[in-house]
C-alpha cells in the first residue's frame, strides 16, 4: 500500500516507451516515481524532488550518465545510482561506477532485474545510514592495511586511501576473511545484498578499480583464484 514514507525513485531516460515501462513497473511495486529525459532536468529533479534512489541512463541526449553522476557528487549530492547502459566493455563499467556510481544494468533488461537492483541499494542505502552499535568495533588489519569502521577510513603503509562506499564495503568483507577464497556470489551477498543470481561481472569491475587503489605498493594484497573468486592475502608467487 502506499504511503508518504515510500521511496521516492527518479527515472532518467530519454526513450519515451522505457520511461514509461520503468515508470509503471516502479509505481506498481510500491514507490513514487518522478522521471527527466535529460541529463539537465536529472540534475534539476535531484534538487528539487530529493529521490531516494536515481536510475540513470547512460547515453542522454544533452550530455552522459557519468557525467551527471560526477556533477552531483561534486555538488555534494550522493543519491545512489543505478545505471542504465549499453556498454558491457570493463573500462565503461569501471569508468560508470569510479563516477559515483552503485550498480549497473546492462541493456536490454528485465523489469524484475531493475527491481531487485533497486531493492538491493537501497537496502544498502538504509544500513549505511544506521546508527552504530554501541560496542567499538577495532579496526581491521592485515600487513600494512587497516580499516576502521567506526571512522569510515582506510589505511596503505599509513597513507590514507579514498575508497567510495562500495569500495569500502568490498574491502572489508576480503579483511574480514584474510587468506580466505571468496566466491563472486558470495561476495556479491555480502557487499551488494543481492538475493538473486546477480551478475558478478560488477564483482570483476570492483575489485579492479579496488586494486589501484590498495595494491599501488608492494605487496600485492588482492588476488585472483581464477574460476573461484578473490582473496586478501601476501602473495605466494609471483603470478596475481
Amino acid at each position: 500500500m502506499a504511503s508518504s514514507a515510500r521511496h521516492t525513485v527518479l527515472v532518467v531516460e530519454d526513450d519515451p516507451s522505457i520511461r514509461t515501462l520503468l515508470t509503471s513497473a516502479l509505481h506498481a511495486a510500491g514507490y513514487a516515481v518522478v522521471s527527466a529525459g535529460t541529463g539537465q532536468e536529472a540534475l534539476s529533479g535531484t534538487e528539487r524532488s530529493g529521490p531516494d534512489l536515481i536510475v540513470l541512463d547512460v547515453m542522454l541526449p544533452d550530455t552522459d550518465g557519468f557525467t551527471v553522476t560526477r556533477e552531483l557528487r561534486a555538488r555534494g549530492i550522493y543519491t545512489p545510482v543505478l545505471f542504465l547502459t549499453a556498454r558491457t566493455e570493463v573500462e565503461d563499467r569501471i569508468i560508470g561506477l569510479s563516477s559515483g556510481g552503485d550498480d549497473y544494468v546492462t541493456k536490454p533488461f528485465h523489469v524484475q532485474e531493475i527491481l531487485l537492483r533497486i531493492r538491493a541499494i537501497l537496502r544498502r542505502s538504509a544500513g549505511a545510514h544506521a546508527p552504530p552499535p554501541p560496542a567499538e568495533r577495532p579496526p581491521l588489519r592485515y600487513a600494512d592495511l587497516t580499516l576502521d569502521e567506526e571512522a569510515h577510513e582506510v589505511h596503505r603503509g599509513g597513507q590514507r586511501v579514498p575508497l567510495s562506499p562500495t569500495e569500502f564495503r568490498l574491502l572489508a568483507c576480503l579483511m574480514a576473511q584474510p587468506e580466505k577464497v571468496l566466491e563472486k556470489q558470495q561476495i556479491l551477498q555480502k557487499v551488494w545484498h543481492y538475493d538473486f543470481a546477480g551478475d558478478t561481472r560488477i564483482v570483476d569491475t570492483y575489485i579492479k578499480n579496488l586494486r589501484r587503489k590498495i595494491d599501488r605498493t608492494e605487496p600485492l594484497l588482492i588476488h585472483t583464484v581464477r574460476g573461484v573468486g578473490y582473496c586478501l592475502r601476501l602473495p605466494r608467487d609471483p603470478a596475481r
